[in-house]
């Protein structure tokens, strides 16, 4: 968990120095998500970072975050204008890892969250926004330099918290089948099981040549729908990429 946070840690200030450097001009292009500005992944990260710490304040105190308290928080900073929204969010930022960081064993002991059906205690509460995080700032950082690559430090613990987010967002299209992958940079083995209805991703190295070996950050980014053509590294592997494209369509 020290780990996590200090990798948490290290991509937040990386980020903050990324922001910092930033024209008002950049703030306004094109984030890679087609319909966000710079400026709106920054206000997404930045009302996450205040989500987020109210929903460990009432987690440590047993309570249940406010069903419209999120909207509130996302109405107040879609308002603000560009500028505005990246400096709040290095505030933000800044002060949720701070708040974690500086939480007792006991804080953590007795944590819990619950999102639908989802239920974390303070690792898996960590490891969601470091997963976020690191995806964020690619977002921001492929803006201004097309061959960015997921850090290496988030992605050695992202690649390893990629089960659940796969089973959730991957879309069981086409003829059910497996693929077994091979990361490297960190090296992981994988094997991504497309059923009838459902994707799951389960760890293991193949037995034998892999069907896709692929950098671990470009793999983290197919599976969070960020690996198109344009932004894709060089792969090994007969497995066919458009497919697996449409299998993790992004969130």
């Amino acid at each position: 968990m020290t780990d996590q946070l200090e990798v948490l840690q290290t991509s937040v200030s990386d980020l903050t120095r990324t922001v910092e450097g930033l024209q008002p001009a950049q703030l306004v292009a094109q984030a890679y998500p087609t319909k966000w500005t710079v400026a709106d992944v920054l206000s997404h990260l930045g009302s996450g970072a205040v989500i987020f710490r109210r929903r460990f304040e009432d987690g440590i105190a047993g309570k249940e975050t406010p069903s419209d308290f999120a909207q509130g928080v996302w109405a107040e900073w879609d308002a603000k204008p560009a500028e505005q929204k990246a400096a709040d969010f290095v505030v933000a930022d800044r002060a949720l890892v701070e708040r974690l960081t500086s939480s007792t064993e006991d804080d953590r002991a007795r944590f819990v969250f619950a999102m639908g059906p989802v239920t974390s205690d303070f690792a898996g509460f960590v490891g969601m926004r470091l997963n976020e995080h690191a995806l964020h700032s690619w977002d921001v950082e492929v803006a201004f330099d097309p061959d960015a690559a997921l850090a290496p430090r988030p992605t050695e613990v992202v690649i390893d918290n990629l089960q659940m987010i796969a089973g959730f967002v991957g879309k069981p299209v086409g003829t059910p089948r497996r693929a077994a992958v091979l990361t490297t940079e960190p090296r992981r083995g994988f094997t991504l099981v497309i059923g009838a209805d459902a994707v799951s991703l389960e760890p293991g190295g193949p037995a034998g040549p892999p069907d896709l070996e692929i950098p671990a950050e470009a793999f983290i980014r197919l599976v969070y729908g960020r690996l198109d053509p344009g932004h894709t590294p060089p792969t090994k592997g007969q497995a066919d990429l458009d497919q697996l494209r449409k299998v993790f369509p992004g969130v």
